[in-house]
């Protein structure tokens, strides 16, 4: 089992790090205009966050169980993004680096924080046929899941079974409790114009080892295909609500070498929908995989995934009054045993406050309880309560 929290720990939140920031990449954050002239353009983004948190640990075996303290940053990480575009006639091509840091692992790389890029693209588009992505970028499957998280900008879950609450990086949100998280790969991707409300995505992405047979060193597992991922979203008002609704999906087929070893076709839907009205805000989304990691979409680790089913759910409601907003949230994930090696139930519900003080700057405090409850076995049981008061700045 320790050996099995090794890898979650390390592997988890790397995954994580490079996620969180997709939402404030895309959406209305302010963006600082470095260069304006001759149809060219140059932009920077930021977004700077830490919290004070205090985690409540009770898990099976009484060695673990505690009362813990931290000063870090949410569950999105530190990112300074930079954006570049240029109109030639018809066309405009652009393109996007950002660069992700930690502010908490001081206790354990000193000060050797590590710099992550985890968008590295280029765009060519137009207004009648589209856009066309080439570069690394977030995954299609489970994007708008989390991208439309009524609490991305908080705190969410640290389960210490995975390693998180001592952990040097960003917490977990609702990644393993209602989603999985799409991770950043190399990719070829084109979208659709709007269409009365209407989009379409469709990308090729760079498949990953999904068959590796640990009981041999000498087989070889291999893709001929890449990796295909969609989301079709669509907008549109009913009775004075504005509901924005998608669908998304992925599939792989991963091969061996060793021909006794069986292929693992990997596919795996995520839905979901959102509507507001007013100051309300209510958000329902799920998700179905055969072949998939329940908490990230790479596979890292290159874990075996023959056998793998998962499934999960996400319940949001918030309101907004003034500068004020109220949101709860409930989310659970099943796996049938991928992440600690033995089938478990991931769940976590919260409720947190947002104040925002003006454009730039808000908020936000926080109360999430985490439980995580095996099926097979109590060995691995938790329910772990985090308190977090934090504030972010975006420009």
């Amino acid at each position: 089992m320790h050996n099995k929290k090794k890898a979650v720990t390390t592997l988890l939140p790397l995954a994580l790090a490079s996620a969180i920031g997709m939402t404030l990449s895309q959406s209305a954050v302010a963006e600082i205009m470095l260069y304006d002239k001759d149809d060219t353009t140059f932009t920077v983004d930021g977004y700077f966050n830490t919290f004070y948190v205090s985690s409540d640990v009770d898990r099976a075996g009484e060695q673990f169980d505690r009362d813990q303290s931290r000063v870090k940053m949410g569950f999105l990480p530190n990112y300074i993004g930079f954006n570049f575009g240029k109109q030639l006639d018809e066309l405009k091509v652009g393109g996007r680096s950002s660069f992700w840091v930690t502010i908490n692992d001081s206790d354990t790389n000193g000060t050797e924080t590590g710099i992550d890029v985890r968008q590295f693209y280029g765009t060519a588009s137009n207004d009648q046929w589209g856009e066309v992505l080439f570069g690394k970028d977030f995954g299609l499957f489970g994007r708008s899941n989390i991208f439309l998280d009524e609490m991305l900008t908080g705190y969410g879950q640290v389960s210490d079974t995975l390693g998180l609450v001592d952990f040097g990086g960003v917490s977990f949100g609702n990644i393993g409790t209602g989603y999985p998280y799409p991770f950043p790969t190399s990719q070829v991707t084109y979208r659709s114009p709007v269409m009365s409300g209407l989009r379409v995505a469709v990308g090729i992405m760079d498949p990953v080892d999904t068959t590796n047979d640990a009981s041999s060193a000498l087989d070889e597992a291999y893709q001929d295909s890449p990796r295909f991922e969609t989301e079709i979203t669509y907008q549109f008002e009913v009775a004075g609500a504005q509901i924005y609704s998608w669908v998304n999906g992925m599939q792989q087929t991963s091969k061996n070498t060793d021909s006794t070893v069986d292929e693992v076709d990997s596919q795996g839907v995520g839905y979901g929908v959102q509507a507001k009205m007013g100051g309300f805000s209510v958000t329902a989304s799920g998700f179905q995989a055969e072949g998939i990691n329940p908490f990230y979409t790479n596979n890292a680790g290159e874990a075996q995934l023959r056998d793998v089913d998962s499934d999960g759910y996400l319940l949001q409601g918030s309101y907004t009054f003034g500068k004020n907003r109220i949101a709860l949230s409930s989310g659970k994930t099943k796996d049938d045993g991928n992440g600690l090696g033995t089938a478990a139930d991931y769940e976590t519900r919260g409720i947190a406050y947002f104040r925002t003080i003006n454009d730039n700057l808000k908020l936000v405090a926080e109360v999430n309880q985490f439980e995580l409850t095996g099926r097979d076995t109590s060995a691995i049981d938790e329910d772990t309560r985090t308190y977090a008061i934090g504030a972010a700045l975006s420009f």
